[in-house]
């Protein structure tokens, strides 16, 4: 079992980055899959996160509308679209699986999988001009 996360880099204020969370080991189709950040000196916190299919999903305020969120369960990875960043995007962002009947995805004390396996290893996203 093993989740990548990969996309990140330094881009600067407006413009915009694709991150990918892909699943080697397990189909990812049967699970929920959240995207979180940790900035610096932070706690990691969910970003967004996407049940079965594209029509549920969830953002936290601060991204709503600039950041989207999608499945390709062909593929077995999921995206998160970031434009229109901001300074304080930069986090080392990291998704995680967790299975889609006892997920928490899109309540307020979301946290992901209690399985470390089912956690990428966390891609840098550095926005400065």
């Amino acid at each position: 079992v093993q989740l990548q996360a990969s996309g990140g880099g330094k881009a600067q204020p407006g413009e915009s980055l694709r991150l990918s969370c892909s699943a080697a080991g397990f189909a990812l189709a049967s699970y929920a899959v959240g995207w979180f950040r940790q900035a610096s000196g932070t706690e990691r916190q969910w970003v967004s996160c996407i049940m079965r299919d594209d029509s549920t999903t969830y953002y936290q305020d601060s991204v709503k509308g600039r950041f989207t969120i999608s499945r390709d369960n062909d593929k077995n990875t999921v995206y998160l679209q970031m434009n229109s960043l901001k300074p304080e995007d930069t986090a080392v962002y990291y998704c995680s699986a967790d299975y889609l009947y006892t997920s928490r995805c899109g309540s307020r004390d979301y946290s992901g999988s209690t399985r470390d396996d089912y956690w990428g290893q966390g891609t840098q996203v550095t926005v400065s001009s």
